[in-house]
């Protein structure tokens, strides 16, 4: 946030006689993770630079000084005499300023970020000579009463002692802050009288300048719980509460026009972080990254799904790379991810860039960037490019118009589906299928899965059917994720269609769903365990298997029973396809919908799964039911449970302290034999048991889940990890 030029601040932390038990300022006490006087400095940082804030303290207080840092000014008031006097010690150390002075108490840390712009912005757009801070409250507390005329301008300010019981039922309150003209408040001070406990009150200054003709405003707040200021033990628990409910409450994420990347690749808000003015830095950025490596002639590889701005997004990039004399390859028409991947290593590009949010919802939209072997950057290539892509300015981005760069042939259209599906026609056993006679429906979610999957299915004789094959950037007005509850249509038209199978994929193609013959939603946990198995004992295919720690362990039995290695990895496909190349794993997946098998590309493919998935009942000649009780009397089963809350940048410091001060040994009473913090809080328990706590890497939100010997069981884990979250 930008601050205000001519302004200047101070907060009055010199406070009265009581402290701490233990004798230090009131205001150095902990509430959340930081001491209450750090939140007031935080709203005085966001307008002013810390040259400009004056802090106010007792004699001999060093204590204040020592926690927050030698960067600001300090003011000792010698004597504790009252608000007022407090402000009148900066008056030799403002002499000839003429602008405005925001006045902040050290004991009221609640106020919210745009409260301060908003007093600060009324009192410029009024001239005011004085802007008070004003809340209409439903309970009693011992702020001064605003009175105000018929007209609804403030006439006064009558402190609670001295008013009388008709003045304490205004309910609109002199809540404890203030922008003011220099040059009107240190001699309105001067004058004043002091009040009959001898001390010189503030708010006694609202009277001088309205008797002396001059113009006092206010602004209004709403949230009530902003007002709590913190005297006592009792108020502090009472902040401490209000700051829970903040850490917790579920909002809307503003952005600040920063690119960042997650798990998978950049994502964000369309019209707020993802911009087409970002989309040109970030491009620069990983122009400036090839430039620097000389791999200008290597290229970039450049596609998109069928999202809102995605095409518009994809041509404007080429542009930024055409103007580095860097040759692009932009696929002609919208494209699942996995043909994105599989093209960016066909050409070995510097990079590939896919532009999708994948199953964001809609109002989302974001970026995925391969190497020139098809795997996704991994997290320190990452936070290079982005960290660059944010310092770039509109006059650091270099690019040449799209139909000059056309012309010039440095930018070229490229259609790659026949490639993409030849591919993984290669990697299925198309014959089988062929002689089965399969029926199948797919759901490709309003997405781009539905050219390459249907004409595979179809060569392979499927009678294969769609339903929400057309393009729809608002895919129906939900994520196109492939979930139980999304796919009801698909379910509903398996049995009624007496379909062998149904198919989705999400709205970029690289995830997976399936629908049995009787209309059940198969979890990708356990599409997971029927293609390992299938690899292993039906294609006669040796290796172990890559999954993340938020994937079943039935995956780590299975592996065990075939004399094979099972590899653990943090949340994101990029490593899974690094744990696979390291160590040659068969296959490789995640409980989210993606997977891919060694020899395929190195990202996830929701194409090619399905396919396997139509080839595995081809060749076994049985049904998905029938193959997971085959499965599960090798396994035995388990159980999971997942839930996903909304979550706020708080709580990324809130839950993982509440854990911290957490007895993990138990859950309940079932004995916690492991803790990994390797990509969030997981707490593995016997019989490959487990609960895991972690912020997702691509939307703001808080994913637990759990896997338990019974459902009974498994809910009560996810029980225990909810409460962290309350």
């Amino acid at each position: 946030m930008k601050t205000v030029s001519e302004l200047k601040a101070v907060i009055l932390a010199a406070g009265g006689e009581a402290g701490q038990p233990d004798g230090r300022p009131l205001v150095l006490a902990t509430l959340g993770e930081r001491a209450i006087l750090d939140y007031v400095v935080d709203n005085a940082r966001q307008v002013v630079q810390p040259e400009n804030l004056f802090v106010v303290v007792a004699p001999g207080e060093g204590e204040i000084q020592a926690h927050l840092g030698s960067g600001y000014r300090y003011v000792v008031q010698e004597e504790r005499r009252g608000t007022g006097h407090a402000v009148l010690q900066l008056r030799s150390h403002l002499r000839g300023y003429r602008g405005d002075l925001l006045i902040l108490y050290g004991d009221t840390p609640l106020f919210r970020p745009g409260s301060i712009r908003g007093l600060l912005n009324r009192h410029r757009l009024r001239q005011a000579t004085l802007t008070l801070l004003t809340a209409v409250v439903g309970r009693t507390l011992p702020y001064g009463r605003v009175i105000r005329d018929a007209g609804g301008r403030i006439v006064d300010v009558i402190e609670e002692a001295e008013a009388s019981e008709k003045v304490r039922q205004i309910r609109e309150l002199n809540v404890g802050a203030y922008v003011v003209r220099a040059e009107a408040i240190f001699p309105a001070l001067a004058r004043l009288a002091p009040a009959p406990d001898g001390n010189l009150r503030l708010t006694d200054c609202v009277h001088q300048l309205l008797r002396s003709g001059l113009e006092v405003e206010s602004y209004q707040i709403y949230d009530q719980d902003e007002v709590q200021g913190i005297n006592t033990a009792e108020d502090l628990a009472a902040a401490e509460y209000i700051l829970q409910k903040r850490l917790f409450r579920p909002r809307r994420q503003e952005e600040e026009n920063l690119i960042a990347f997650g798990t998978g690749g950049w994502r964000a808000v369309i019209g707020e972080g993802f911009t087409l003015h970002n989309v040109r830095r970030l491009a620069q950025a990983l122009a400036n990254a090839i430039t620097c490596r000389g791999e200008e002639q290597r290229g970039v590889l450049i596609g998109f799904d069928r999202r809102f701005l995605s095409r518009q997004a994809a041509e404007t990039s080429a542009e930024v790379f055409a103007g580095n004399n860097i040759p692009v390859t932009l696929l002609a028409e919208d494209a699942p991810t996995p043909l994105i991947t599989y093209a960016t290593a066909r050409l070995n590009a510097a990079y590939g860039l896919g532009f999708t949010a994948s199953h964001n919802p809609p109002e989302w939209n974001g970026l995925k960037v391969f190497r020139g072997d098809g795997s996704l950057l991994l997290d320190e290539e990452t936070h290079q490019i982005e960290a660059e892509a944010n310092q770039l300015a509109p006059s650091d981005v270099i690019k040449l118009e799209l139909d000059l760069a056309l012309a010039a042939g440095v930018v070229q259209r490229r259609d790659f589906t026949n490639e993409y599906v030849d591919a993984v026609e290669r990697l299925i056993d198309l014959g089988a299928i062929r002689d089965a006679g399969l029926r199948v429906i797919v759901d490709p979610m309003y997405g781009v899965g539905q050219l390459t999957l249907g004409t595979i299915l179809t060569e392979a004789r499927c009678r294969v059917a769609f339903i929400h094959e057309r393009h729809d950037p608002l895919f129906g007005g939900r994520s196109p994720a492939p979930n139980l509850e999304a796919l009801r249509l698909l379910r509903t038209q398996v049995v009624e269609g007496h379909y062998d199978l149904g198919l989705a994929t999400d709205g970029d193609a690289d995830r997976i769903a399936i629908v049995d013959e009787g209309g059940k939603y198969i979890t990708v946990n356990d599409i997971l365990l029927l293609l390992y198995w299938y690899m292993h004992e039906v294609r006669g295919e040796r290796g172990g298997v890559v999954r993340n720690l938020a994937t079943t362990h039935l995956l780590d039995r299975l592996a065990a029973h075939f004399g094979e290695s099972c590899f653990e990895v943090p949340v994101g496909f990029k490593h899974i396809a690094a744990g696979m190349v390291a160590k040659n794993a068969l296959l490789g997946g995640e409980s989210s919908g993606g997977l891919t098998i060694r020899g395929h590309i190195l990202g996830k493919d929701g194409i090619f799964a399905s396919a396997l998935v139509v080839e595995m009942l081809a060749k076994t000649g049985a049904t998905i039911s029938q193959l997971l009780e085959r499965v599960y009397g090798i396994t035995g089963q388990l159980f999971s449970l997942e839930d996903d809350l909304p979550a706020t940048p708080e709580m990324r410091v809130a839950v993982p302290r509440r854990l911290r001060e957490a007895s993990t040994s138990h859950i309940g009473h079932y004995p916690v034999v492991k803790v990994s913090q390797m990509d969030g809080t997981k707490l593995y328990l016997e019989n490959d048991n487990w609960a895991l706590l972690r912020f997702s890497g691509t939307e703001p939100v808080l994913r637990l889940f759990v896997e338990a010997d019974t459902p009974t069981k498994a809910y009560e884990l996810l029980s225990w990890l909810r409460q962290f979250v309350k």
